[in-house]
């Protein structure tokens, strides 16, 4: 059952709303060839599941609005799109994947944990996440100092979490994970790590 939510909110994004940020497409492609199966997990309207390398790709997202338009971006392309019902288990095996993206993702999830518990069951043994989102830290604390709540986190914000390197490393940590790198990047937080 798809979210009502996020289809309200990809209603409100563009058809065509230009190329993903080049520091995140550089990241995506830096995760190179797969031989196996990848995950695109939260893949929107695939402009960065396409961008990914491997023998079998997979886009999965709660919206069907954005699925419809995944749809229409990878039809000429070998992607197989899934829909997920929020919080509820994904439907894939233990192991199926040797890659899964969470890119521009994570900070949409009410319940990042049990959403990384999947994505670590879906991984085969020493499968590696890559998990991009938006970067919090001192200068959002200095912000929210200086400038206060409502100017410093817009309350029309679809993101309902808020993310610095060391909350994120533990998140990744407590989940499983060994984290390889995490780097901050434009403002964003980007991270490899293996199950």
């Amino acid at each position: 059952m798809p979210s009502e939510y996020d289809d309200e909110l990809w209603q409100l994004v563009p058809e065509d709303p230009g190329p993903p940020p080049e520091h995140v497409l550089e990241f995506v492609r830096g995760l190179g060839r797969r031989e196996g199966a990848v995950l695109d997990l939260g893949c929107g309207d695939a402009r960065l599941t396409l961008e990914l390398r491997a023998r079998r790709i997979v886009g999965a997202d709660v919206s069907g609005v954005a699925l419809e338009r995944a749809r229409a971006r990878v039809r000429e392309h070998d992607v197989e799109l899934v829909e997920l019902t929020p919080g509820a288990v994904m439907p894939f095996d233990d192991g199926e994947f040797e890659l899964v993206l969470l890119a521009e993702t994570i900070e949409h999830v009410v319940d990042p944990e049990t959403l990384l518990a999947e994505a670590h069951r879906v991984l085969e043994p020493g499968g590696e996440i890559a998990v991009t989102t938006p970067a919090h830290g001192r200068l959002t604390g200095l912000s929210l100092l200086f400038r206060g709540f409502e100017r410093t986190f817009d309350p029309l914000s679809p993101h309902v979490r808020f993310f610095a390197r060391d909350t994120l490393s533990g998140l990744l940590s407590e989940a499983g994970f060994d984290i390889t790198r995490i780097a901050r990047r434009r403002r964003t937080l980007l991270a490899r790590a293996t199950r």
